[in-house]
């Protein structure tokens, strides 16, 4: 039953709000993992907003070099440490971030997609990427929250590729991401609806 329960949190359509599927090797793994059904939520609410925010970007800021099925697969993995460590689910934590990397290695996963269960909270470190970048602000606005370092490390990377001045791809970047918190209480409340353990 928790099987089912799983794949139809993971892919099922339709309902409010309107989210993409994970797509269906991660839905697999989660499932053969276990995976508590606010996980499946989260993940599946962000691997949203990141599908949204590499939309944007690429229509936006073409110049950037983005692999966007990585930041999908990133988004959609970012928390499968929480599937042993339930606990971070709700309350705070970091032993899921490397526990994460290590157990999608374990199934498989190359570490260029592994990393970003260890990378979505380091997004302060030098070597992260763009791509780990947007990973990290999927998973802050997708309830609204906005993170000024953060944002400004988008923003730069942004006028790198575009040549446009910094306050003009803040102002770009702070309309799309103040119209993605406007669904932020229907995301939460679809999270919420799921079962922590």
């Amino acid at each position: 039953m928790v099987t089912r329960d799983v794949l139809s949190a993971a892919t099922a359509l339709g309902g409010e709000p309107p989210l993409r599927p994970l797509p269906l090797e991660v839905a697999e793994l989660l499932e053969r993992l276990g995976a508590p059904l606010r996980l499946v939520a989260h993940l599946r609410l962000v691997h949203d907003v990141a599908a949204q925010l590499v939309e944007w970007v690429e229509r936006c800021c073409p110049g950037l070099v983005l692999d966007g099925e990585a930041v999908l697969f990133g988004a959609a993995t970012h928390d499968v440490g929480k599937t042993l460590h339930p606990e971070e689910l709700t309350g705070p934590g970091s032993l899921h971030e490397e526990r994460g990397r290590e157990l999608l290695r374990a199934h498989g996963v190359p570490d260029p997609l592994a990393r970003f269960a260890g990378t979505h909270a380091a997004w302060g470190s030098a070597e992260v990427g763009t791509e780990d970048l947007l990973v990290s602000l999927a998973d802050k606005v997708w309830k609204g929250k906005r993170v000024p370092d953060l944002e400004d490390r988008v923003v730069a990377r942004l006028c790198a590729a575009s040549g446009r001045e910094t306050w003009e791809e803040f102002l770009r970047l702070d309309e799309f991401l103040g119209q993605v918190g406007d669904g932020a209480e229907a995301r939460l409340a679809y999270q919420a609806a799921y079962p922590a353990g």
